[in-house]
């Protein structure tokens, strides 16, 4: 207790001594082995996996980076990759404790002390004969792109001081105990019913708390200056297609990693992310072309995200069948979506709640209605025959109702509160200039005047 005490108050002295001194009083659980043999295949897929998920980062930066005006391209670019230098920071000092520690505070969270700095797991293996280290780096990558997805929603005007205060706060307040519900060992929402609140890779926890905290924090900073009388058009769509087609490839990582294996599970989950993917993208393309008498690029990168954010929950329960229908179904929605929003006029800049928040609504609740016979079987099995896809679909409900309320209501008083003390819209003379002079000093096009 005496070495736990110093080490608390050594920590005390910088932002998370708190969280430190706190952790001395409670409990550590080891839910994996250091005598567990490894599996060489199973780990070369899993590094292989954090690697594609992290290339969606830059993927993002490209995506979000081509949408926005000439003056705003560095500055939005650099809104992804700050994320992967706080959020990895974060993440190793006490992101993974938050996350996959044992319930603390009535389960509103996880600590583990050993997990602090990955101290504890340096000779870990999972059950799955994955070393933890990879295991932990790999959901780390999460907790780097879903506050960089929300960047989306407020672009071109906020400052780069108060996004980089909003993002590690949220990671640590709204990301890490959604985590913990939904895919702890111990998350209330993991144990939820008889197969649990089924998110395979990220649809409640990723893109639904993405999107709806961009649409909060969006709606209350107001529009962008000019909008909807001026014209903000993509300064390079070419980029914008580039993006999509690293987070398309990307994705694959991000949804077949999510196995924690390298099997036939490994193999359902990509080609249902293939499936839904491709569905989507030839959805939104019918669907522009029958409304608007044109198949757009955006469009076809719009249903290609719309798609894959709606798999990503579903992927390692449905069949390709399945994930044709929730691609479609996904680009349906959102497109409707988006010329809803156009219509009432709020300024989610890069439709971050019209694709990722409506997106992971969608396949979150519609994956019910295509779980696969066997998967069914065995829920039912487990359940002493008592399992059914009514129950699952209400589980499905409660699980994302309860992710849009906490995320919005804590990225609310977080925009709030930042924006009293730090500063979070950006002035009137920092938008007119751009982000890239404004807070970075630079401008992504060589002397090109800002567009």
């Amino acid at each position: 207790m005496e070495i736990n005490r110093t080490i608390a108050l050594r920590h005390i002295r910088n932002w998370f001594g708190l969280l430190a001194f706190i952790a001395t009083v409670m409990p550590n659980t080891a839910w994996a082995s250091e005598n567990k043999p490894i599996d060489s295949g199973a780990t070369a897929w899993m590094l292989t996996s954090t690697a594609l998920v992290l290339l969606m980062v830059p993927g993002l930066a490209m995506f979000y980076g081509g949408l926005v005006r000439t003056k705003n391209v560095i500055g939005t670019m650099m809104h992804s990759f700050a994320a992967m230098g706080i959020m990895s920071v974060l993440w190793i000092i006490c992101g993974y404790a938050m996350c996959f520690g044992p319930n603390v505070f009535g389960g509103w969270l996880g600590w583990n002390t050993e997990y602090l700095f990955l101290k504890g797991i340096d000779q870990t293996i999972l059950d799955a004969g994955v070393p933890e280290y990879v295991f932990a780096m790999f959901q780390g990558k999460f907790a780097i792109i879903t506050p960089a997805l929300i960047a989306g929603a407020f672009a071109e005007r906020v400052t780069f001081k108060g996004y980089c205060i909003f993002i590690a706060l949220w990671g640590l307040l709204v990301y890490n105990p959604l985590c913990h519900w939904v895919w702890a060992p111990d998350g209330f929402l993991f144990n939820m019913g008889a197969a649990g609140a089924i998110d395979f890779a990220g649809g409640t926890v990723v893109h639904i708390s993405a999107g709806i905290s961009g649409l909060v924090a969006a709606l209350f900073i107001g529009a962008r200056r000019g909008f909807p009388k001026t014209a903000m058009l993509p300064n390079n769509l070419v980029m914008t297609m580039m993006g999509a087609g690293l987070l398309w490839v990307g994705w694959f990582g991000f949804n077949a990693g999510s196995s924690i294996a390298s099997g036939l599970s490994t193999a359902q989950a990509l080609t249902a992310t293939q499936a839904a993917a491709a569905s989507g993208a030839l959805a939104w393309m019918i669907i522009e072309s029958w409304h608007q008498g044109k198949a757009t690029a955006l469009g076809f990168a719009s249903g290609i995200l719309a798609g894959l954010v709606a798999v990503t929950p579903a992927a390692g329960v449905v069949q390709p069948a399945g994930a044709l229908l929730l691609g479609a179904f996904a680009s349906g929605f959102c497109y409707l979506a988006i010329n809803i929003k156009n219509r009432l006029g709020y300024d989610d800049s890069l439709d971050v709640f019209g694709i990722h928040g409506v997106g992971g609504i969608v396949g979150a609740i519609l994956l019910s209605f295509f779980i696969r016979d066997g998967w069914m079987a065995d829920a039912a099995k487990a359940a002493g025959g008592s399992w059914s896809v009514w129950q699952q679909l209400s589980v499905q409900a409660v699980a994302v109702l309860l992710a849009i309320g906490y995320a919005a209501s804590v990225t609310f008083v977080l925009v709030f509160l930042i924006h009293k003390l730090f500063g979070f819209r950006n002035d009137t003379q920092s938008e007119m200039a751009g982000l890239d002079h404004s807070f970075h000093g630079e401008r992504g096009y060589g002397m090109l005047n800002a567009g």
